[in-house]
């Protein structure tokens, strides 16, 4: 192993070596956060058609909840049947029958690392990542001497993707 003498090769090292193990993490968060800025179409999910029970004489809002279908509406009841853009629902019996277009397992399981929260068992992953990838920001202005000509223009490169990345966030 090689031998730390200053904050420089500390940095250096633990970069290098913190970035072998995050490379497969890392992977998976590129490929899932790509999918999410794409979940609001039908890109790369299948039709699955579902037939469940619910609980009967369900309101429109509860059975949405229930469905887990975003934007959900009632088209029309007759009779005992609600009808909806993804299939049907008995208000007497609680039969349902729908369509989802989801993700294929892998894939979806994928995305579930972005959307977890502090009581999910991923989120310790999610903090340790996060913490990972500001530790890669800061130890990169340790790879190379401040009066470089390197360092200096990735601080250039740097000062671009902050105001890049606040315009986007304002506008």
């Amino acid at each position: 192993m090689d031998k730390i003498r200053n904050t420089k090769t500390f940095m250096r090292i633990t970069h290098r070596y913190l970035g072998y193990f995050l490379a497969g993490i890392m992977a998976v968060y590129a490929i899932s956060g790509v999918l999410l800025v794409y979940r609001d179409t039908d890109f790369l999910k299948k039709e699955k058609n579902y037939e469940k029970t619910f609980e009967p004489n369900l309101d429109e809002k509860k059975l949405g909840k229930e469905i887990k279908i975003k934007g959900f509406e009632v088209d029309k009841t007759k009779g005992d049947v609600m009808y909806f853009k993804q299939g049907t629902y008995n208000i007497k019996t609680g039969e349902a029958k729908y369509k989802k277009k989801e993700l294929p397992f892998v894939l979806d399981k994928m995305t579930k690392l972005h959307k977890s929260q502090s009581k999910d068992t991923l989120s310790p992953l999610n903090t340790f990542f996060g913490i990972s990838l500001f530790f890669f920001v800061l130890s990169s202005f340790w790879m190379f001497p401040p009066k470089s000509k390197i360092f200096k223009r990735g601080m250039i490169f740097t000062i671009i993707g902050i105001v890049i990345a606040l315009l986007l966030t304002f506008i």
